[in-house]
């Protein structure tokens, strides 16, 4: 990495991988909203020490904020320094940021520089990390050489774009960065999804560390995973790219999805009630048919009627509308969906998709 010209005691968010750490001083709120991918939050302030002090500058004055905000302040950089930098050496340079590059971040740094470590303010804070943010998110899709995997619902898609990841492969895991599936059952796990803000750093972080003469894979989205909405310009560049169609009959797929989704099936009642979230499209009946179905154990029943009344549908109208070379992919036929084909079709995958837009060869 060539290293910029930086002025002592100040960096720009481009050079914030030069240090060995990288902390947040804003408040605990405003930390969870969104950071700087790696940052440890270190408060200046706490979320009720900041309204404690707002509600002086605007009730009392600004310089009775000024005077309660710096004993908070001092205390709670002690409190900082004792607990979480007692052991750093003195070859330590940490980066530290607040709001927009003020007065938080620069007692941090005053006082950091005096012990002896060469603390840095981040010039413009977290507001100049979020413009690079929007920026790159703007400008690095068009880059990169996207491989979209398409295929109907249940076609393993996720865990085979896993496998690639796993083989060596760029890939762009979307569901995993949402952390949601991208279907009304889609929640994964015990994970929440991240705001909208935090959902664009992390995918930022990860689109700046492609090798743009690589392919990237990347799994078949709409404009929205969860509450989640992806960036117009990666729409834009994965609509544009080439595919690879994974084909499986809806057999296989019914018994991937029944062991992908056991964890929804063993709560009943939350699952009426994410289907029940589809009665405007699909009306009372089939919702009342779905959740009957739940009701008695007929989960199989269940997979392969979502699959045949909902998902089908939907994935037939929307994948050669919506990606430009949808028409001309190779296609994988693939009648095992179980762990043990999952390598398998990523080789096949491997083997058949190059890098462009040229439409590579049909393989069985």
């Amino acid at each position: 990495m060539t290293m910029q010209k930086r002025l002592p005691g100040i960096a720009t968010a481009a050079q914030r991988r030069e240090f060995l750490e990288i902390i947040d001083t804003r408040s605990p709120a405003e930390f969870a909203a969104d950071h700087i991918p790696g940052a440890i939050n270190c408060p200046a302030l706490d979320d009720a020490e900041r309204a404690e002090i707002g509600t002086l500058y605007k009730q009392v004055s600004a310089f009775a904020a000024r005077r309660r905000g710096a004993a908070l302040v001092a205390r709670n950089i002690a409190r900082h320094l004792l607990e979480h930098f007692q052991d750093r050496e003195r070859d330590w340079r940490p980066l530290i940021y607040c709001w927009r590059g003020g007065k938080r971040s620069e007692s941090f740094v005053s006082v950091f520089r005096q012990i002896g470590w060469d603390a840095h303010q981040l010039t413009g804070g977290y507001k100049a990390y979020r413009s690079e943010v929007l920026q790159q998110l703007q400008e690095l899709p068009s880059r990169l050489q996207f491989c979209v995997l398409c295929g109907p619902t249940g076609s393993a898609k996720s865990r085979i774009l896993q496998v690639l990841g796993h083989s060596g492969e760029q890939i762009l895991d979307l569901e995993q960065l949402a952390a949601h599936r991208g279907s009304v059952l889609g929640g994964l796990g015990d994970r929440a999804q991240p705001g909208q803000k935090m959902f664009e750093s992390r995918l930022a972080e990860v689109l700046s560390h492609f090798r743009p003469e690589r392919r990237v894979f990347v799994e078949a989205e709409s404009q929205h995973i969860g509450r989640l909405r992806l960036p117009e310009a990666l729409v834009t560049a994965m609509h544009a790219a080439c595919c690879v169609r994974i084909e499986a009959g809806r057999a296989a797929r019914t018994r991937h999805l029944l062991a992908e989704y056991a964890a929804q099936m063993a709560d009943p009642g939350a699952l009426m009630a994410r289907l029940a979230l589809l009665t405007e499209i699909r009306g009372r009946k089939m919702i009342a048919h779905w959740q009957q179905l739940i009701a008695s154990g007929a989960w199989e029943e269940l997979v392969d009627s979502l699959l045949a009344e909902h998902y089908d549908p939907l994935y037939q109208r929307s994948q050669g509308k919506d990606f430009a070379h949808y028409a001309s992919a190779a296609t994988i036929t693939a009648d095992d969906l179980s762990p043990d084909a999952w390598a398998g079709i990523a080789g096949t995958i491997c083997a058949i998709a190059a890098p462009g837009c040229d439409p590579p060869a049909k393989a069985a």
